[in-house]
């Protein structure tokens, strides 16, 4: 009996805020741009092509980017805008399907399987998706089509900018298995790193490697690792994302450089935690603190309870625990954050209990 596969879309918006600011500015067009503020403390939000070239990318500090790109040209973001725009593009998503899981204000999950125009091939969709938004909204986008969101989410990063690519069942086992592991989706650089380590490169190494392996030197996610490598992910296209977390960070103006001014601003970062928890009704049982330092390097830290975390009480002492725990002794912090995660489940009124775990990511 002949198998019958789904068919996921991933659009990718191309360079989205800095594409929208060339589009509404031609002066800027085929220039260098960068959204963001040129300052001491600012941070690139986002990075034209013709930036990328010199290596200007998102999450730069924007002193770096100008040294990379003297000529780089910088505009303030606009968000509110960026939004209305991002709605925009979800309406001409919905003129095909309703199954739509939003990742951001620029990429999304689609499942077409049965679409509102009745139309057989993903591509064909894809292509004319891709379509709308260039001539209605005058903007770029990326689409990958496969029967999963792993391979799609992949395919839609294949031939950017203004790419459409699609993995094919049959030629997928291939097309993982020359793929190098930074590709693969949820694999980061520590991780590849670690993978490196182990001789694991690329998507056949990979395969190669055992399930008992993967997660005796990965955890959890050996699992993931463990089928991606092998084309699965039974994941379904959630047109309702359920919130995970609720987080807020600070970046300073100057590097804090003592204790007490980390224990102060630790203060004023959980209290606007609290403000987001509230307003989203969100309870949560795990704290996690990131710090990021001036060299830009960056440690995390995470610790869970068996009660909510919804009081400065609760969350306070937890986050200057965290704090202690990585026993800083250089104090030349850029940023701080904290995230409550891991929360109470609806139908059993439990939630996953998850270890304390302290953990460092540079």
């Amino acid at each position: 009996m002949e198998k019958h596969y789904r068919k996921i879309i991933h659009v990718d918006m191309d360079a989205f805020y800095a594409s929208i600011e060339q589009r509404d500015h031609p002066e800027y067009r085929g220039k260098p741009l960068a959204v963001g503020r040129a300052e001491e403390r600012g941070v690139v939000a986002a990075a034209s092509y013709e930036a990328r070239r010199f290596g200007v990318r998102s999450a730069m500090s924007s002193m770096k980017a100008l040294k990379l790109c003297p000529e780089l040209i910088f505009v303030p973001g606009r968000m509110e805008y960026y939004k209305s725009i991002s709605k925009d593009i979800r309406h001409i998503f919905q003129e095909y399907t309703n199954i739509i899981e939003p990742l951001s204000l620029d990429e999304a999950f689609l499942d077409v399987t049965e679409n509102k125009k009745e139309m057989e091939w993903g591509i064909d969709i894809a292509r004319a998706i891709k379509k709308e938004i260039k001539e209605q909204l005058g903007l770029v986008a990326s689409a990958g089509v496969s029967y999963n969101k792993f391979l799609a989410k992949i395919a839609s990063d294949y031939q950017k900018p203004d790419g459409l690519f699609v993995i094919h069942p049959d030629k997928a086992p291939h097309f993982i298995s020359q793929l190098p592991i930074e590709a693969f989706w949820g694999i980061g650089k520590v991780t590849a790193r670690n993978m490196h380590a182990l001789g694991i490169h690329n998507g056949k190494q990979l395969r190669q490697c055992s399930l008992e392996f993967l997660e005796r030197n990965f955890g959890k996610a050996g699992l993931l690792y463990y089928n991606f490598a092998r084309g699965i992910d039974e994941r379904a296209v959630e047109p309702i994302r359920i919130r995970k977390s609720v987080g807020c960070e600070n970046t300073f103006e100057k590097d804090l450089t003592t204790h007490t001014a980390l224990i102060i601003e630790l203060w004023h970062i959980a209290k606007e935690l609290l403000q987001r928890l509230h307003k989203a009704n969100f309870h949560g049982h795990t704290l996690t603190l990131k710090v990021k330092f001036n060299d830009f390097r960056q440690c995390t830290r995470s610790i869970s309870v068996e009660h909510e975390l919804n009081t400065m009480p609760d969350i306070l002492p937890l986050a200057k625990q965290l704090l202690n725990e990585l026993q800083l002794h250089h104090y030349h912090i850029r940023l701080m954050g904290l995230t409550v995660s891991n929360p109470i489940h609806e139908e059993t009124g439990k939630a996953d209990q998850v270890p304390i775990q302290l953990s460092l990511d540079f």
